[in-house]
């Protein structure tokens, strides 16, 4: 058997499957694909090199672009080949490259999905091949994950970013007491999220209130009754979803500025990097958050804080204009993926062979830290 290397190329066999299926273009970011006629079938335990047939929900998103380069590197050094592909943000067409991996005969599916509450589709083409899944950075339901005995995640718990942006924010209002406008003791600020239902978004959303709640910061909030369209209160002066998407976060910035006035908003919570860097430049465009040494000065900044720790929101936090982000490990999470997809193909999944803690013999957790200076 020849040893199949990851390397970025064209995935010349399955764009050519792809394209009697779908009238879209081509994914491009690809690496080496699919099986041989010597490989192990998909449905039996791998004893060779591993072939692993992923895609990821959207490749234009910045977290994404570096889970995928953390994939591809782990790849090549465990000497497994991997196809990475672009969903393009469309669950159909995500299902319809699921089933031509299946068909090429991969021996796992690592997959993003782009819907993770409609992802029955794709579960059910890895259990109709005996095929290992691992699903990444958005978690599907308890039910989905215990219903194949060989589904497996990745990802970080969402909770804790929401609190460590929750306590960023607490620990400003303490050392800049006069950033609280109106006197009143508790923090009024724009919530910008992500996905509407992606549970990462929701668990951002709430932790990050439940730690302003904890330290007295803000009043009428239950976390049990939240949603993402959770009407304004006297403290949650706005929320709205950008779709994790910078432009539209910098539209709804504006469109707040406009309506509710940056005298009266004190802060902005926002899910990722990508839409935090979006709210500050519609502050910037209207004077604020120019420079670090306006902090603390309501005229001049209002702290942002979001997730992720990508090189343009650590650029952010060095120049001042971010308040603080919270990192999402792409590296550590690709590395697991790629692993822990290895290890399940071979049938021999445990925390030797996958190299980070296994939770209830599914689940890798990758830390959250927390951000504050670049």
């Amino acid at each position: 058997m020849k040893r199949i290397h990851a390397v970025v190329m064209g995935g010349l066999g399955l764009a050519m499957a792809l394209s009697a299926c779908s009238s879209g273009g081509t994914p491009t970011d690809t690496t080496s694909s699919a099986a041989g006629g010597d490989e192990t079938t998909a449905a039996s335990t791998t004893t060779g090199p591993v072939s692993i047939g992923s895609v990821v929900y959207k490749f234009d998103d910045t977290f994404m672009s570096s889970m995928r380069e953390a994939m591809s590197a782990e790849a090549t050094a465990k000497d497994a080949s991997i196809d990475i592909q672009d969903g393009q943000n469309d669950q159909a067409k995500e299902n319809e490259i699921v089933n031509t991996f299946v068909t090429q005969g991969v021996n796992v599916l690592a997959i993003n999905p782009v819907k993770a509450d409609i992802i029955d589709p794709v579960l059910q083409s890895a259990q109709g091949a005996d095929l290992p899944i691992v699903f990444f950075n958005k978690q599907p339901s308890d039910d989905v994950m215990n219903s194949y005995d060989k589904a497996y995640y990745v990802g970080a718990k969402a909770e804790d970013s929401g609190t460590m942006m929750g306590e960023m924010l607490v620990d400003y209002f303490k050392q800049y007491p006069d950033a609280d406008k109106n006197g009143d003791g508790k923090v009024q600020f724009v919530m910008i999220t992500g996905e509407i239902n992606h549970q990462d978004a929701v668990a951002r959303s709430k932790y990050s209130q439940k730690a302003l709640a904890d330290a007295g910061l803000i009043d009428d909030f239950d976390i049990d009754s939240w949603t993402q369209s959770s009407p304004p209160t006297d403290c949650m002066l706005a929320n709205q979803s950008a779709n994790w998407d910078t432009s539209a976060a910098t539209d709804l910035m504006n469109n707040w500025i406009t309506s509710i006035g940056l005298d009266k908003i004190e802060a902005v919570i926002a899910n990722n990097d990508d839409m935090g860097l979006g709210a500050i430049a519609a502050l910037q465009s209207n004077g604020y958050n120019k420079s670090a040494a306006d902090k603390g000065d309501p005229t001049k900044y209002i702290p942002v804080v979001s997730v992720d720790a990508t090189d343009k929101g650590k650029a952010a936090l060095k120049d001042g204009s971010l308040l603080g982000t919270v990192l999402n490990d792409a590296e550590n999470q690709g590395k697991a993926v790629v692993n822990l997809s290895i290890a399940a193909a071979q049938g021999n999944v445990s925390q030797d062979t996958v190299g980070y803690e296994i939770t209830d013999g599914k689940y890798v957790w990758i830390p959250y830290v927390k951000v504050t200076e670049a």
